[in-house]
């Protein structure tokens, strides 16, 4: 199979994936969605950069992912708007094909953008150089993978692993820092181990670790406790809390574990390739533990429905259900500031 093939493979895959998103653009529209895209790319760029005391760490406004094949093109974002504040732990959750990866691996710099605007710590990603796409990825983001076979290098031991991203940089002091990150993450008695000497965790503890080699700006965790045990996850959480809110370290989850994402200050739900929904952590939970209260039969956050910039929000879908609709028609009405939704079928 040649590599044109295998790319189309894996573009079909994903296609597949996105079972509830729009999966392809129907006929004779391919054309004015490239044209619109276009346009929304040239009008995003105006600007190279964002910057400021008050200048955000992330910023996405209507951003657009489009996979093409020769047969067909998935939307896999949808216009997406997102702001995350430098010192922020944010979570973001979605189901399989919602566009929440593709959206990770672009703050990561492993995928690009088709329109819209996205800046990362000032830098527009719309505009980066090759060279500048490399030190990007070198300097301001760190990533930690649910699979360790990305983060690891089985042949060196702990220490060796974290000091690899440091012969990249002018930093003098590897050892030294590298002896420091083993102590944050609670494995300077392993820092001689190989990874196949290691628990599944501990690997996880030591590829944080190696993320965190560079001192970057905004550290991206992919499934972080995906493939862990629970006690095993919440030390991981707690670790990233700790990164948070002692050193400033803005941090994006994305996770699939209800638990951990009932702990996190700020939870982003996307929806067919946009934004649905944010979760607020209420006051009282913000300074508990895990063994303080159960997570999951708690409802420790506040829900928000998201309105786009057409004024239109996504409506959940256990309430669309309990409307009982026959058809793809709701009524709305207002009354002393409260919209309300009924199934017509009920007043006929």
């Amino acid at each position: 199979m040649g590599k044109s093939d295998k790319k189309d493979k894996n573009i079909k895959n994903t296609a597949e994936e996105a079972k509830d998103m729009q999966e392809s653009v129907a006929e004779g529209s391919a054309e004015s969605m490239s044209a619109i895209t276009s346009d929304m790319a040239n009008e995003a760029t105006d600007n190279d950069l964002i910057s400021g005391e008050n200048a955000p760490m992330v910023l996405a406004e209507n951003l657009v992912k489009i996979y093409k094949t020769s047969e067909l093109e998935v939307l896999a974002l949808q216009g997406l708007d997102l702001r995350v504040e430098r010192g922020e732990l944010t979570a973001i959750i979605g189901n399989s094909g919602s566009g929440k990866s593709t959206f990770l691996n672009m703050l990561g710099g492993l995928d690009e953008p088709s329109a819209g605007k996205l800046f990362v710590d000032g830098k527009n990603l719309f505009k980066l150089t090759a060279k500048e796409k490399v030190l990007y990825k070198r300097d301001t983001v760190g990533f930690v993978w649910q699979n360790n076979g990305r983060n690891l290098l089985p042949f060196m031991n702990a220490m060796e692993n974290i000091m690899t991203p440091m012969h990249l940089t002018s930093e003098k002091n590897k050892k030294e820092r590298a002896l420091e990150l083993l102590d944050l993450v609670g494995m300077s008695h392993r820092k001689f181990s190989r990874m196949n000497q290691l628990s599944g965790g501990e690997q996880q503890r030591i590829a944080i670790a190696i993320a965190l080699a560079n001192k970057p700006k905004l550290l991206l965790a992919d499934e972080p406790t995906g493939s862990v045990d629970r006690k095993t996850a919440d030390y991981i959480f707690d670790l990233f809390k700790r990164l948070n809110q002692e050193m400033g370290q803005t941090i994006i989850i994305v996770t699939h574990d209800v638990e951990l994402s009932k702990k996190v200050a700020r939870v982003v739900a996307i929806r067919d390739g946009k934004i649905s929904s944010e979760r607020i952590l209420k006051e009282h939970y913000s300074n508990l533990g895990n063994g303080e209260i159960n997570w999951m039969e708690e409802e420790t956050q506040d829900e928000y429905s998201i309105v786009d910039r057409a004024g239109r929000i996504q409506i959940p879908r256990n309430m669309l259900d309990s409307l009982e609709l026959k058809g793809n028609k709701i009524k709305v009405t207002c009354e002393d500031k409260t919209i309300m939704l009924h199934n017509p079928d009920d007043e006929q």
